[in-house]
């Protein structure tokens, strides 16, 4: 065999593996396209960020000016007229030992200030039992009526999210059976990248009681 017909023979089988080669792997690169593909399409999805471009030349180059549209200029001016002002106040609410229980059974605190009434009225300062402070705090959007879907206090966003809380205190114990209700004021409203920040201080009142049972600050990012 001369050197060209050793060279031919090589390259014809380099070329026959790398046909097989190249089959074996073809089935293996289109699954995992489809894999990915498929990531891509459930994350875009998400009714979180189903509206949010994450191509968006504005999320892109921060040191763009950003342009506010006349949808979120509106919004926000009437927010900010508002700044300071008593917005709504709630309908009465009781909150009663089962209630109270419930919440204890939930959350594991089971403290006899709260689940006890017999020992609570023997030893308890208060003569009964009381809510967990945490559970009138987890009554505000129940009690701001901001759960209904038939309320909807920002038709004019695309989506609204509950950013967290800024500061809670617990001023006065609601005892067990009591009425309360909640006083909303908004106390801050700025615009961000693509949304509107608003803060609203919560006031938890019991009937027939000067001091709060709970004040609360608010955050929502109204995105448009």
């Amino acid at each position: 065999m001369n050197v060209y017909e050793f060279i031919r023979e090589k390259t014809a089988g380099f070329q026959e593996n790398a046909t097989e080669f190249r089959a074996k792997l073809e089935p293996r690169f289109r699954n995992w396209s489809n894999t990915i593909n498929d990531k891509i399409t459930n994350t875009l999805n998400n009714p979180w960020i189903a509206n949010l471009n994450p191509f968006d030349k504005k999320s892109a180059i921060p040191s763009e000016p950003i342009t506010k549209n006349e949808v979120t200029e509106k919004v926000y001016k009437e927010l900010h007229e508002q700044l300071g002002q008593e917005i709504y106040v709630g309908e009465w609410e009781t909150i009663d030992q089962y209630c109270i229980n419930q919440f204890a059974e939930i959350t594991g605190d089971k403290q006899w200030i709260h689940t006890d009434p017999e020992r609570a009225k023997k030893e308890s300062p208060f003569k009964t039992t009381i809510v967990h402070g945490f559970l009138t705090l987890s009554l505000i959007p129940k009690l701001t009526n901001t759960i209904s879907s038939s309320n909807n206090l920002f038709p004019e966003a695309r989506m609204v999210v509950n950013y967290g809380l800024n500061q809670v205190r617990f001023p006065y114990p609601v005892k067990s059976g009591s009425k309360v209700r909640a006083r909303t004021r908004i106390v801050g409203v700025q615009t961000k990248k693509n949304s509107i920040e608003l803060v609203n201080e919560i006031s938890i009142e019991v009937e027939n009681r000067k001091r709060f049972a709970c004040v609360a600050e608010t955050v929502f990012r109204l995105y448009f």
